[in-house]
């Protein structure tokens, strides 16, 4: 298990090989698709991803004692986010993008140009992800993106996932891919 915590520098980052585990400790900030889309069209965001990191999740947060507490953070399908990746890594300086199911080869190219890997947080844990979160240390444009869509200021410790995508141009998706092609033919013969 190796331990990343923020600020995330390049080097540490390109250090990273895809099958790494690894465990976050620092802030994280969440943003989906209404973010991406914002920032495409121009928009300033409110927060510096620079050498930070971006974690493609929609949770659910509830006010608690002026506060906020996380119930559940589990990750988003980070497909729907292509469009928009490899201009957000290029222009904002972001090192580690957290989510499921991995992202295209545009986007696996701009993190090895840029630095960047790709985390695959455990889909369907919802919770244990949320248990990581220590404190909610703020959230922005709440009333602009609704709840599931804020940009989440998140402080972990111990935040787990596997580098699936790394800064050398690989990814363990498009190998899985590959070889379940390959054993696919096989048995059709």
């Amino acid at each position: 298990m190796k331990t990343l915590e923020y600020p995330f520098d390049e080097r540490s980052v390109r250090a990273l090989r895809a099958g790494d585990a690894v465990a976050i400790t620092g802030r994280i900030y969440t943003g989906r698709d209404k973010m991406h889309k914002f920032f495409a069209d121009g928009g300033r965001l409110p927060v510096d991803f620079r050498d930070g990191a971006l974690y493609h999740c929609g949770p659910v947060v509830v006010e608690c004692d002026g506060g906020w507490r996380v119930v559940a953070a589990g990750p988003t399908t980070s497909v729907r986010e292509n469009p928009y990746e490899p201009n957000f890594i290029a222009k904002t300086g972001v090192r580690l993008i957290i989510g499921k199911g991995g992202m295209d080869a545009a986007t696996l190219a701009a993190m090895k140009k840029h630095g960047c890997v790709y985390i695959q947080a455990v889909g369907g844990a919802a919770a244990l992800c949320a248990a990581s979160v220590e404190k909610v240390a703020g959230v922005s444009m709440l009333e602009e993106f609704g709840a599931a869509e804020a940009i989440w200021h998140f402080d972990v410790k111990g935040f787990r996932g596997v580098v699936a995508m790394d800064a050398h141009g690989r990814s363990l998706f498009d190998e899985v891919a590959a070889s379940s092609g390959e054993r696919l033919c096989e048995l059709q013969g």
